[in-house]
């Protein structure tokens, strides 16, 4: 399987820079994999393919204001920071840019009383970074931050994006992308998703640099994924597994919440059936056709890029010549894409 089978032409003008003001009013594509049809609708028609009894499976990570710009202390240099993950007390890894200027033991100002000093290199060119400052670390970081807007959103974050680039459902800080397929939820639709009989419950998965990362290798089978950290509820996994006991679909709203049930997915030998297992854990499962799926019956998702392994991903859930053919159509109906696009609904 070769990297050019997931390949696509997208025009530029697609690439939504700003989201829409009401979260639920963007565009909807809907496949249905048994009828073969496709349907373009408005996101807020999501509640006419839910059930009864089915569970919608979300993340609830937060986006933290993890880019912060500052001046290289020996020389003035302007440098900007993209911290990715904690290591350890308050070091932790980073993306740097300019990266050739760091090297361990210089040190970064980004205030008066909060300074970086580069302590060490980590995988692909990043940084290792221990941080001194006074007060609370996030808040500091909410104070001096901005969100951490993909590149291909070609304009720095503002005070809005502290806003939009989280889903109405964000508890627990720790992802410098957002779980984009919940962008689209408002609370006022969950209520009417909850009151017609729907489960809905959280999974955390903290996204990390993989999302940042492209494929590299032609053969996608060579491709490592990042490790990241989820966690699973007891609260969250009794919701889910009764709701498998009692014939309800999973929809996994997001490629981040699929990619921690499946991970989190144990075989019962007195169910005969896969269940969801409480707990902390990381992943590193990288999902593309020919996955067998164990927990997800359908997704709500974003249109992601050409060559990425969430458009793999997709593809295992359905069909790769048929999740094409539905982004040409989404091209030529002028849907938005990406993280700040339009929505696809997979059931």
């Amino acid at each position: 399987m070769h990297l050019s089978d997931f390949d696509y032409e997208l025009p530029k003008e697609l690439i939504a820079q700003r989201p829409l003001e009401k979260r639920d009013s963007c565009r909807l594509m809907v496949l249905d994999r048994k009828k073969g049809t496709v349907e373009n609708r408005s996101f807020h028609h999501i509640i006419e393919y839910l059930r009864p009894g089915d569970c919608l499976v979300m993340n609830d990570s937060k986006v933290i204001p993890a880019r912060i710009f500052g001046t290289k202390e020996e020389t003035g240099a302007k440098i900007e920071f993209l911290l990715i993950k904690r290591i350890e007390g308050d070091t932790w890894e980073t993306m740097v840019r300019p990266g050739k200027r760091l090297k361990p033991g210089d040190r970064v100002s980004f205030a008066d009383d909060f300074k970086a000093e580069i302590t060490g290199y980590g995988e692909d060119g990043t940084r290792y970074a221990k941080f001194q400052y006074e007060g609370i670390f996030l808040e500091r970081l909410e104070e001096l931050g901005q969100m951490p807007l993909p590149p291909y959103i070609e304009r720095p974050g503002d005070e809005d994006d502290k806003d939009m680039y989280q889903t109405v459902y964000a508890r627990q800080e720790g992802s410098v992308a957002a779980p984009t397929a919940g962008l689209h939820f408002t609370e006022e639709l969950l209520e009417q998703i909850r009151a017609m009989g729907v489960k809905t419950t959280c999974v955390t998965l903290h996204v990390g640099i993989g999302t940042f990362r492209p494929v590299k290798t032609e053969n996608v089978e060579d491709h490592h994924m990042h490790f990241e950290e989820y966690s699973v509820s007891r609260e969250a996994a009794d919701i889910i597994n009764e709701t498998i006991a009692s014939g309800g679909r999973i929809i996994s709203v997001g490629t981040t919440s699929c990619r921690t049930l499946e991970s989190a997915a144990v075989f019962d030998d007195s169910m005969e059936r896969y269940v969801i297992r409480e707990g902390n854990s990381g992943t590193d499962i990288f999902i593309y056709p020919g996955y067998e799926f164990k927990m997800v019956d359908g997704l709500v998702t974003n249109f992601h890029l050409p060559k990425s392994t969430l458009l793999m991903l997709i593809s295992a859930l359905y069909d790769r010549e048929e999740i094409l053919k539905a982004y040409k159509t989404a091209v030529e109906e002028r849907y938005r894409f990406f993280s700040y696009g339009d929505a696809m609904l997979i059931i």
